[in-house]
């Protein structure tokens, strides 16, 4: 992708756990049609294992060599990924302001929000039959994004960054379909590669990074977590 080729580094973060996390799981392993998340997708706050996530996150960014740290970091608006940029950065002996942009933040479901697999099925049967029909790439809920509208933001995102970031090793804190359509992006993927990735979740506060080589970036890792070993994995 050529609009993030003249960066160093590009480092992408899945935010720390966070309540909404936990109740997601809490709903699939009841079999409940809803999440019970009362606040907006926006408001969801980090939980306690999130936090703690950010500061190992933040020790780790700290430990870097010189020229692997971030010299730019952007977050998602949302709480969940703002809270994990500003908690990570507080570890670190670097002063480096958040920089907000809208267009990181989570993929719009729409009517769906705040239903599970069962409750689509049951609530919105030709929504779930649509689906199945259009397949998962394409479809977009009523009053939501499709995994091609996500793409296509971020494409402005990273287009932008030519002009802000040349020859910068940027930090990115986000969300998983962030993280999963960015490498769509930057590896060029298909439509089924990229669908056959994001089968494997995106795990709280991991690690996704490219580094430059030559004209353009090469991976370095996907989905890391290694330094969060001492801590109890989230899902």
């Amino acid at each position: 992708m050529s609009a993030v080729k003249v960066l160093e580094w590009l480092n992408l973060t899945r935010h720390g756990e966070s309540t909404a996390n936990v109740a997601w799981r809490t709903a699939h392993e009841r079999g409940a049609e809803e999440s019970g998340i009362t606040e907006r997708d926006a408001d969801v706050p980090l939980s306690e294992l999130g936090r703690a996530q950010a500061e190992g996150l933040g020790r780790w960014l700290a430990a870097r060599p010189t020229d692997e740290r971030p010299t730019l970091v952007y977050s998602s608006p949302f709480r969940r990924a703002l809270d994990t940029a500003r908690i990570a950065l507080a570890q670190t002996p670097f002063d480096l302001p958040v920089q907000i942009d809208e267009r990181l933040r989570d993929r719009d479901q729409g009517i769906l929000e705040g239903l599970t697999g069962a409750g689509i099925k049951r609530r919105h049967p030709e929504e779930f039959e649509r689906k199945l029909k259009l397949g998962k790439f394409y479809y977009r809920p009523p009053a939501g994004e499709s995994w091609a509208d996500l793409a296509l933001r971020l494409r402005s995102f990273y287009r932008d960054l030519t002009v802000d970031a040349a020859g910068k090793r940027v930090l990115v804190v986000a969300h998983d379909a962030i993280v999963v359509t960015t490498r769509y992006l930057v590896e060029g993927l298909t439509e089924q590669e990229v669908l056959e990735i994001e089968k494997d979740p995106i795990a709280n506060a991991s690690m996704t990074r490219w580094r430059r080589g030559g004209d353009r970036l090469t991976p370095v890792v996907y989905n890391d977590v290694a330094h969060l070993s001492e801590m109890s994995p989230a899902t």
